[in-house]
């Protein structure tokens, strides 16, 4: 089953560009764009993993909308253009998970929601793409239903291929994600790898190569 996320913002570019994105990685969305919205909405739905709030919404703001989330054990990430420092502890005092203020990157979104889920033990281990089905926790990797044996630096990189599809990932960042900051050899590593999951996996599985920079796992 897939993370469910509820998405409050009343600018329809931005909540269309982070619905489209929370879909290709693999969450179900609902966008609301007020308070009064959402609050009516919880009343017949509130099974949400995570919720992202813009806190400058009409009706109530998103540092209300906080008590009404609250009794459904929702975690909370606001998204603001409010700046300030008192807003910033304002949304944690009042328990939010996180704050990221606009304009924000989407890849640096779908971190933050990812840790988010992980740490309050909602994420979904299993990942799907085309034949493929990885399920995190056991470690293991399927293709049309068979076993296919990944080293463990393969199984790595492979998830975070996953979990930012359509994403454009710098050798150094997996290096630095898949590797750890301490590893001591160059970005021909990631290569290799690479080399490795397209040969273990087949055709199907599209990562792209970026010249010079990295790879992107297309869907």
């Amino acid at each position: 089953m897939k993370n469910r996320i509820l998405v409050v913002e009343d600018d329809p570019a931005i909540s269309e560009a982070i619905a489209l994105n929370l879909m290709l990685s693999e969450y179900d969305t609902v966008t609301l764009d007020d308070g009064d919205k959402v609050i009516a909405y919880l009343r017949e739905d509130h099974s949400f993993d995570l919720a992202l709030l813009d806190v400058m919404i009409p009706g109530p703001d998103g540092f209300a909308l906080m008590e009404h989330l609250r009794p459904y054990n929702i975690p909370v990430l606001y998204l603001t253009a409010k700046v300030d420092l008192a807003s910033k502890i304002k949304g944690l005092t009042i328990g939010a998970e996180d704050y990221i203020v606009k304009p924000f990157e989407m890849l640096e979104l779908l971190v933050r929601i990812e840790k988010i889920l992980a740490r309050t033990g909602k994420l979904n281990s299993v990942l799907r793409y085309r034949d493929l089905t990885v399920d995190m926790e056991k470690r293991t990797v399927q293709k049309s239903g068979e076993q296919v044996k990944l080293q463990p630096l393969e199984f790595d990189l492979l998830v975070r291929f996953l979990k930012f599809k359509n994403c454009t990932l710098s050798r150094d960042r997996l290096l630095s994600e898949v590797w750890g900051f301490d590893f001591a050899g160059g970005t021909r590593t990631v290569d290799i790898h690479v080399a490795h999951l397209r040969k273990k996996l087949g055709p199907e599985l599209k990562i792209v190569s970026v010249m010079k920079y990295g790879y992107r796992l297309e869907d």
